[in-house]
């Protein structure tokens, strides 16, 4: 027996649920969990489930679009384990939580390969029988340094499909081009309770602005630096007593669990994008 996660993204009618719960029954399925969202002031519907039973993949994500609006997406996916790369630079606290967390079976996914522009972090990844690749961006502009980058992942892509590519701390601006390779692919985490201090040391920001709270941002990527669409955030409390690198400090332990939390949510297929924003079941 098999189990499919289908997912449905349309302009909002009467009926909907009812119209694809039939074709669950049609095709002798049962449900084992269903969400639904409607945004009203767009008129979009949206809706995750997770059915179980015997059907082609294709024949259900037919049946399903054949009853929805022309307009509108379906996808049936047969859940396994997807493909990730990891991109960082020196910092290891974003990286090395989502290696052990792949380590105790945490995450659902194949880490393919971890990228980063300097060699400290070898030793690190090395421990985890994950290849580690430096592709050094000194000599050459960004553009070159980032066509390497996408050339040995698109040798990746011939092998094996690359669903996601996680910024564990990559503290390099991606250029349009490579951004628009891998739209809605890229996850980034922002040391920041976006949208506010963006940019450079935001801890330092808030540290001038006597914030009483700091947090992180996992989003995905899109051309507007840490404008992508949110994937989940996480705050902590601080006082007056805290320095900016006390803040730091504490940050850090937000980012790397939000961005864990942010990944799993991509992996688990949880996650849809629209409007710049995102709806999350």
């Amino acid at each position: 027996m098999s189990k499919y996660i289908v997912l449905i993204d349309s302009n909002d009618q009467k009926g909907l649920v009812y119209k694809v719960s039939t074709i669950f029954y049609n095709y002798n399925l049962n449900i084992i969990s269903n969400s639904e969202f409607v945004d009203r002031d767009n008129n979009k519907f949206f809706m995750r489930s997770v059915v179980e039973g015997d059907a082609d993949a294709k024949e259900l994500n037919d049946a399903i679009k054949s009853v929805l609006p022309k307009t509108a997406s379906a996808k049936v996916i047969a859940p396994k384990k997807k493909n990730i790369i990891i991109m960082a630079t020196k910092e290891l606290h974003a990286l090395g939580d989502i290696l052990i967390r792949h380590e105790a079976g945490e995450l659902d996914a194949n880490i393919l390969a971890v990228i980063s522009n300097y060699d400290e972090l070898e030793s690190l990844v090395s421990k985890f029988g994950i290849p580690f690749i430096c592709i050094s961006h000194k000599g050459c502009s960004r553009e070159e340094h980032e066509a390497k980058i996408i050339n040995y992942i698109d040798a990746f892509e011939h092998v094996e499909h690359v669903d996601y590519i996680v910024l564990a701390k990559y503290m390099r601006i991606l250029t349009p081009k490579f951004v628009e390779a891998f739209e809605d692919k890229i996850i980034n985490i922002h040391h920041s309770f976006l949208p506010a201090f963006i940019g450079a040391n935001p801890y330092k920001q808030a540290y001038d602005r006597g914030v009483k709270i700091i947090g992180a941002t996992a989003h995905f990527v899109n051309n507007n630096l840490d404008e992508g669409p949110i994937i989940a955030q996480e705050v902590i409390h601080v006082n007056h007593a805290y320095s900016w690198r006390d803040m730091q400090r504490s940050g850090k332990d937000a980012e790397k669990v939000v961005l864990s939390h942010a990944l799993k949510l991509a992996l688990e297929d949880r996650i849809f994008v629209y409007a710049n924003k995102t709806v999350i079941f």
